[in-house]
């Protein structure tokens, strides 16, 4: 027996309930002394119990079996290309700005766990700060496998292909333009929609993704709340020899289990994974002169403990007009306290427009310079300022208050470009000593 419904809930950390069987989910109480149809209560905690009710994160999960029974005697297993923070790799690259062109898609029978691919780590899993980022190379769907990630929360960014993540929460479809949250100790496996898929994810060890504050924006525009959607109740009622994998403190675990840990039939709460469309951004710029700060364009926010500075930011940069008057239309040139990994979805980055293609990959450290490149210089500095529209195009960035240090597989990836400082090489001096 299995009830799968279609379909998503509306809001951003909400307090949302849902039953994919009528009359599942208890009224008035979480915990009855016997659940409807022979159902366990269970709790998921995404907070200690004792957080303020602002950040209390919970949800209470009717299921066919408690998840003691979704584990068992775990055995090591080895993921060899996804690393955990701290990884400090003796390679024998220097400091510097990187880039990576596309990434083929191996061909290999992969599926998205056994296919993470990671390329930065920062901070430590181990105290629960900083993150890391990977990409990801999906070629097979996991049947009768599952994961969970006792780590951090997962924020999948995919570049080509459709997958669906089949969650103990229900059912989210995701392709090329959208992303997808994982929170921390969600049981959830992976299928392809249709072909190969390659992408983008930010592992987030620290406090969980929100909204950012808006400031003196007000109330609307940027990621308005009620385009994020999370999933209604779906459960498998499957026994099968299933395998589940566990990450915890860098290191992975695998046991055996007779049936599928996706078995929640109804739930209640405000702990749960989401999607959420990025074309549904409503982004905020510059009306009259100058460019305003990156900061702007942020989707999501991992707060750090230090007010405005953020354990992880999530920042896009989608379709938007620009119609600033004398001004410098491109991002500036600057140096950061941040350190940003930054990735092409599709279409064409304004201040890269060569050798930043979708699928790319760029990392902008602690204190390392950047800016447009000579082209993109030349030509925003002469270009007619009338209003134009940026379309068909959208960027990402993962920023973090700690730097990111390359793994073994980044810094000797063969698309890693050599020759990518030379995009500024172009940027003479213009000086003349005229006014």
């Amino acid at each position: 027996m299995a009830a799968t419904p279609e379909g998503y809930m509306p809001g951003f950390g909400n307090d949302f309930e849902t039953e994919a069987l009528p009359g599942a989910l208890p009224v008035g109480q979480n915990s009855p002394q016997r659940c409807a149809y022979g159902l366990y209560a269970e709790q998921l905690s995404g907070s200690p119990f004792t957080a303020p009710r602002g950040s209390n994160e919970r949800s209470w999960l009717y299921r066919l079996r408690p998840s003691v029974r979704h584990t068992g005697r775990f055995d090591k297993v080895d993921l060899p290309h996804w690393k955990s923070a701290p990884c400090i790799v003796e390679h024998d690259r220097p400091i510097g700005q990187y880039r990576w062109s596309p990434v083929p898609i191996p061909d290999a029978s992969l599926t998205f766990v056994a296919g993470v691919r990671t390329m930065t780590t920062a901070g430590d899993v181990n105290t629960q700060t900083g993150m890391s980022t990977h990409l990801y190379f999906v070629t097979a769907s996991m049947f009768d496998d599952y994961f969970y990630n006792a780590d951090g929360e997962l924020l999948i960014a995919p570049q080509q292909g459709a997958l669906a993540f089949v969650t103990e929460f229900g059912r989210i479809g995701i392709a090329p333009g959208e992303i997808c949250v994982i929170p921390r100790g969600v049981k959830f496996r992976v299928e392809l929609v249709a072909g190969a898929a390659r992408g983008y994810m930010c592992e987030n060890y620290g406090a969980k993704f929100a909204l950012p504050n808006r400031g003196p924006i007000g109330a609307n525009c940027l990621a308005n709340a009620r385009d994020f959607k999370t999933p209604v109740a779906a459960f498998e009622d499957r026994e099968a020899t299933s395998r589940m994998t566990v990450k915890w403190c860098g290191k992975f675990y695998a046991c055996e289990i007779g049936h599928s840990p996706l078995d929640v039939v109804a739930w209640h709460g405000n702990y749960a994974p989401y999607k959420y469309d990025l074309r549904a951004f409503s982004p905020i710029g510059a009306i009259l002169f100058d460019h305003p700060d990156p900061s702007i364009f942020s989707v999501l926010t991992a707060p750090s403990g230090e007010e405005g500075t953020a354990n992880v930011d999530f920042v896009i940069f989608p379709e938007r007009w620009q119609v600033a008057e004398h001004s410098f239309r491109p991002p500036w040139y600057h140096m950061n306290i941040m350190s940003e990994f930054m990735g092409l979805i599709y279409g064409q980055y304004d201040a890269k427009p060569q050798g930043f293609t979708p699928g790319a990959m760029s990392l902008h450290n602690c204190m390392l310079p950047h800016g447009p490149d000579a082209q993109a210089f030349a030509r925003a500095s002469q270009a007619r300022l009338e209003p134009e529209k940026l379309t068909k195009t959208l960027a990402f960035m993962f920023e973090t208050r700690f730097p990111q240090r390359l793994t073994d597989y980044a810094a000797t990836l063969e698309t890693l470009q050599e020759d990518y400082a030379d995009c500024w090489a172009g940027l003479e001096k213009r000086f003349n000593g005229k006014p």
